[in-house]
């Protein structure tokens, strides 16, 4: 099979604007105002909501990011970082239960072990782009996904990772209220490592290799190691979200690894706004919240309606709900100057 990374079709095509360029361009104080809604949001939501669902929504929110680091702005779309999430998610499982580390000491663990093994999926992985890369990425995760199920002695297979400790130096965390506050700190600084990601002149790079590789390649820049430096990158912000999430939840289960929880990353990255780095988060928090909502009521089939709104976003609103306000905004505030 022949890359298909600098086809002149591929070259030639203009990426869409990104909804982080609106927000970037915006005055000073419009961008603080953002921050301290976002901020005060994110202190406000486990007494809004159900502390157990504010928690999945923090989890799930680096989850998207860490996918939209990856497909937004370095245009690769992968299908396979439920490896990523799953194996952090176990790493950090039986580290807090044989170790008995604190929880954040544990998730870094994760972290990094699912850095580790983006290194290699990485390397074999950026060499191909579209749909090759997608399917390698698949392939990959689904290989995770066999090896945790027949390591029966380790994963515990079918049965999952039970009683993961929230242990925090004697600190009572069995509360997901209180548990909530605990890992905010963790996720505001994955969303801020992956804000200076996009910002520094690697970030700046990375959009230059995903609007014309064969530019960027002509300019010097090694675009493979680029690619598989944000491959690794994303592989790191995606297990921070999946040991908090095997925390959380104090169990760990197959399901981690399965391909519908890449599926679910991608959509509410559409749905958000591909590119807008924040509209991950306002995605998750939609998704999740909206799931969480769709079984209480009773309704059973979820994914009919989660893939209604796929559907939706994508013929009407195709940059998403953060990237269509942004251009709204871009568009209304020229309206103004003339």
């Amino acid at each position: 099979m022949t890359s298909t990374v600098d086809t002149a079709t591929d070259a030639g095509r203009p990426a869409p604007r990104s909804g982080l360029v609106a927000v970037t361009r915006a005055p000073a104080w419009v961008r603080y105002a953002l921050l301290a809604v976002g901020l005060l949001v994110a202190f406000w939501l486990p007494n809004g909501l159900y502390p157990a669902v504010a928690v999945d929504i923090l989890c799930w929110a680096l989850f998207a990011v860490a996918v939209d680091l990856l497909l937004g702005f370095t245009g690769l779309m992968s299908f396979g970082h439920a490896a990523f999430w799953g194996a952090s998610a176990y790493v950090t499982g039986l580290t807090a239960i044989h170790l008995g580390l604190p929880f954040p000491a544990a998730v870094l663990a994760g972290a990094l072990a699912a850095a580790a093994l983006a290194v290699p999926i990485g390397y074999l992985a950026v060499k191909r782009t579209g749909i090759y890369f997608a399917m390698v990425t698949l392939a990959f995760a689904q290989m995770v996904y066999y090896v945790a199920n027949e390591w029966r002695s380790v994963t515990r297979g079918e049965n999952g990772l039970q009683g993961v400790p929230r242990e925090l130096f004697g600190l009572d965390l069995t509360d997901d209220y209180y548990f909530y506050y605990a890992i905010l700190p963790i996720v505001l600084l994955g969303l801020a490592a992956a804000w200076r990601i996009v910002h520094s002149p690697f970030g700046r790079v990375l959009v230059g290799i995903r609007d014309n590789p064969a530019r960027a390649r002509a300019l010097g820049y090694p675009v493979h190691r680029y690619k598989l430096t944000a491959f690794v990158l994303s592989g790191f912000i995606a297990g921070l979200g999946g040991g908090l999430f095997a925390v959380g939840h104090r169990f760990v289960s197959l399901d981690v690894l399965h391909w519908t929880t890449s599926g679910k990353a991608v959509i509410v990255v559409v749905l958000g706004g591909i590119g807008t780095l924040w509209g991950g988060v306002l995605g998750a928090g939609i998704l999740v919240r909206l799931e969480d909502w769709l079984s209480f009521s009773g309704f059973e089939a979820i994914g009919l309606v989660t893939g209604g709104i796929f559907v939706l976003v994508v013929l009407v609103f195709r940059r998403g709900i953060w990237g269509s306000a942004a251009a709204l905004a871009t568009r209304w505030a020229a309206a103004r100057r003339r």
